[in-house]
């Protein structure tokens, strides 16, 4: 008897945008196989902060819808924290004001407000929001994804006629930068960033702090088991390779709002490459043997912000 496979999808990429992914469309009945390149550890996901928060992604408006559908899964994994690496922490966003944030903020984090001199010098918002440790999270989702009954398998993909050539109707292109090669678009470039993991020295509080002038912004994520300090924005840059002199510059500038972080013993050193683009590509395309190819991908820094938003929608264009 030939099996049916009109529920079959394979989702392609196993950072935070392709695993949620196919937790959704698992969840929701379909026969889901995840294709990647390399362990969900291995991802650009997994060397974020990571701070929920709509950074540098478009369309404005549409992403922060995303964000918010986000931010109600997040709420709830909260309760979780030791299971799903997601807590609600204090900090303060620099540069920030609340007028221009605009109602979609106020209304629905409530305990926003302008920060103190005394809790930053200078403009900033005091928020209460979703602080996510990427690899706890991460193996969180596999977890929640394999118990749904979908299956992961290890494969490099050089071109999306293999995932048709499966027989799976749906295909869903959640590579992030790969999407430059694997679909031809030189709209998605990388965006490099650093990141030095000291032991934590006692600071409870997250920061994000820019600086216009000298276009950096530094960063201080506290994790249950370390602190992570940050960071770069290189546009266009492909290294992996942690530069001991950039290490040096970010606790130096970390150590401005938290001196302590000055004698902080140095646990590691990340590097990853955002998958930015002009705007996020969220589509369906049609094939010519009539499969269905939907595209997820393209998100920057923000993928973890977005992510179950962009997932349901994804979900939604692929047997919509």
């Amino acid at each position: 008897m030939t099996r049916d496979r009109s529920g079959d999808v394979i989702v392609v990429g196993s950072g935070v945008i392709g695993l949620t992914t196919a937790v959704v469309l698992a969840e929701s009945g379909r026969r889901v196989r995840v294709w990647t390149r390399e362990p969900a550890e291995g991802t650009t996901s997994a060397v974020a902060g990571a701070l929920w928060w709509p950074y540098s992604v478009e369309p404005l408006e549409l992403a922060r819808a995303w964000a918010l559908e986000s931010l109600s899964v997040y709420e709830e994994l909260a309760a979780r924290p030791d299971e799903t690496g997601v807590r609600m922490v204090e900090g303060v966003l620099g540069e920030s004001r609340l007028d221009e944030q605009g109602p979609w903020a106020a209304a629905r984090l409530p305990g926003l407000r302008a920060s103190t001199p005394e809790e930053y010098a200078g403009s900033g918002l005091w928020a209460r929001l979703p602080l996510i440790d990427m690899p706890v999270q991460l193996r969180w989702l596999r977890e929640r994804f394999l118990r749904a009954g979908g299956t992961v398998e290890v494969r490099a993909v050089t071109d999306l006629a293999e995932a048709e050539a499966a027989a799976a109707p749906v295909v869903v292109n959640c590579t992030g930068l790969g999407a430059r090669e694997l679909v031809a678009d030189p709209a998605v470039r990388p965006v490099r960033g650093q990141l030095v993991i000291v032991e934590n020295p006692g600071v409870r509080s997250w920061l994000v702090s820019t600086d216009a002038v000298a276009g950096t912004t530094t960063y201080l994520f506290p994790q249950p088991d370390r602190l992570v300090l940050g960071g770069t924005t290189e546009e266009d840059e492909w290294s992996l390779t942690p530069d001991p002199a950039v290490a040096a510059r970010i606790v130096e500038r970390c150590a401005r709002f938290a001196p302590a972080v000055a004698r902080a013993r140095v646990l590691g050193h990340r590097v990853g490459l955002r998958p930015v683009r002009g705007v996020v590509r969220l589509e369906r395309e049609v094939r010519g043997g009539g499969g269905v190819l939907v595209h997820n991908y393209g998100h920057g820094g923000a993928g973890v912000t977005v992510a179950w938003g962009c997932a349901r929608v994804a979900a939604g264009l692929a047997f919509g």
